[in-house]
């Protein structure tokens, strides 16, 4: 039986982006992957197809799915935000952080204290991440199998 491969520019990008991501060498690389400098060299110049098996070890160390490496998805995982859900998550933030100020707002400190500048920025960055992190598990949580492609 002869196992698949797969080898194209986008592919290899992808390969390319993420390792300069992550502040690796190519010797980095292959050594996490199992395969020499030498192996990874070709495969980054396409004198060298991926395996199936290289392709999924590549996507559990790049935690992305094999769809997105080959291609396939612009999106990492199947869970990750589009355009749409970001700004859906500026929407909700600005409401939230609207009932935080001013004098009718929610008051979170004793004494009747004011939120500062700083503490509205740090408040803020929090709330964001809380918001986009729920939405992320909703949609884990929530998308069919069927629409995951290939982290099932």
């Amino acid at each position: 039986m002869v196992e698949e491969t797969f080898s194209d520019k986008k592919l290899v990008a992808r390969i390319i982006n993420l390792r300069e991501k992550n502040d690796w060498t190519q010797k980095d690389l292959a050594d996490r992957l199992g395969m020499n400098k030498v192996t990874m060299n070709k495969i980054e110049n396409m004198n060298r197809s991926v395996t199936l098996n290289e392709l999924t070890k590549m996507a559990r160390l790049f935690d992305v799915s094999t769809d997105y490496l080959l291609g396939k998805s612009d999106k990492p995982h199947y869970y990750s935000l589009t355009e749409k859900d970001y700004k859906d998550v500026e929407a909700i933030l600005n409401d939230a952080m609207n009932g935080v100020t001013g004098k009718t707002g929610v008051n979170y400190f004793k004494n009747g204290g004011e939120l500062t500048d700083d503490d509205r920025a740090l408040l803020e960055a929090s709330m964001k991440q809380t918001i986009i992190l729920a939405k992320e598990l909703a949609k884990k949580k929530f998308t069919p199998k069927k629409y995951r492609g290939s982290e099932k």
